[in-house]
């Protein structure tokens, strides 16, 4: 018996007294399983609990969501980062709406706007029981580890090649087997530390636990340096209320709001000409600060100018901290200014 053969044996009673308890495990209803999915994507379980209740409170259907305004939309995502996720669940609830019905076969769901092999298997077999593997970094790093292979993890050919070994051995309890593996890679053998093979279902067949080299796996290519961008910040402030402008609707982070900004790290007296070329009037600098944003390939360095203005003027909207607060999603990169 191989040892893919061996896995689902292995995985499940392990994972039906050992599975943690998360909001997203209590139905298989598509929609809550493609929300979870979505917003598991680059990040870590315990942000995302409170972020998916909130979200399914405020769009409790797939046609809340496909009818949401954007400004609430993003709102509701404020604080998860990569905006385009959001952006696409709309779309998608949108054609599901037109098609009349979640699609329930793997080819339609991976059609759908922002979803790719990964989310169109978990979706399917954790809510159809389909054998259509989910296969993400977590898979990835015990499968590596299992059959000491020193393939690199991030090369397409590898990841398709898992994807085709495991839907052979899928049982009927495919929700069940899809998370199995989901559950040991995020725990048991988890990312960016040593994996815990003593309390491992698949230790008596891990090759890794075997020879003690489950800390050479994954083997993964050689990271890109990220390019670095330079801006400098103003947070423009008039009694009170803050100058804010939107993004555009295409590039990184589009259609969110934003401080006003420019490129390149500017020293004071350049920052108040560029103000006054906005069409406001100066007041005060309150201070300057440093800070750093870190994107999937690009860094942002950027300085912070806390301005106090004469007049709310110029091509802005002005908020309160309150509004800012309760109407404006403001993304992670401008918020640490706020």
């Amino acid at each position: 018996m191989s040892i893919f053969e061996k896995l689902p044996q292995a995985l499940l009673p392990w994972y039906y007294e050992n599975r943690r308890e998360l909001p997203w495990r209590q139905d298989k209803e598509p929609y809550h399983i493609w929300l979870s999915e979505i917003m598991l994507q680059q990040t870590r379980v315990e942000a995302v609990k409170s972020y998916y209740r909130r979200f399914l409170d405020a769009l409790p259907t797939v046609e809340d969501l496909a009818n949401c305004d954007d400004d609430a939309l993003h709102k509701l995502w404020e604080g998860l980062g990569y905006y385009s996720r959001v952006r696409n669940l709309k779309k998608a609830a949108q054609v599901i709406v037109k098609a009349g019905e979640f699609p329930g076969e793997y080819a339609d769901v991976l059609a759908l706007p922002g979803v790719g092999e990964y989310t169109a298997g978990a979706i399917c077999s954790i809510a159809y029981d389909q054998p259509t593997p989910a296969v993400d970094g977590n898979v990835l790093r015990v499968i590596s580890r299992l059959t000491e292979d020193e393939t690199p993890i991030d090369l397409p050919a590898y990841k398709a090649s898992v994807r085709e070994r495991l839907a052979q051995v899928y049982p009927l309890e495919a929700g069940d087997f899809t998370q199995a593996l989901m559950e040991l890679g995020a725990t048991v053998c988890g990312p960016n530390r040593k994996p815990d093979c003593e309390n491992c279902p698949c230790r008596e067949f891990c090759g890794s636990a075997i020879h003690g080299t489950a800390e050479k796996f994954p083997v993964k290519l050689p990271k890109r340096a990220k390019k670095e961008e330079e801006k400098t910040v103003f947070i423009l402030s008039c009694d009170g209320q803050f100058a804010l402008q939107k993004r555009r609707e295409s590039g990184l982070l589009a259609g969110l709001w934003q401080y006003p900004n420019v490129p390149g790290k500017l020293e004071t007296e350049q920052a108040l000409l560029i103000v006054e070329k906005m069409g406001l009037k100066p007041k005060n600098v309150l201070r300057q600060v440093e800070r750093s944003h870190i994107f999937t390939h690009i860094v942002w360095q950027m300085r912070g100018f806390y301005l106090e203005v004469a007049e709310p003027a110029g091509d802005f909207i002005w908020l309160t901290r309150e509004q800012i607060e309760a109407e404006a999603a403001l993304p992670t990169a401008f918020r640490q200014f706020f």
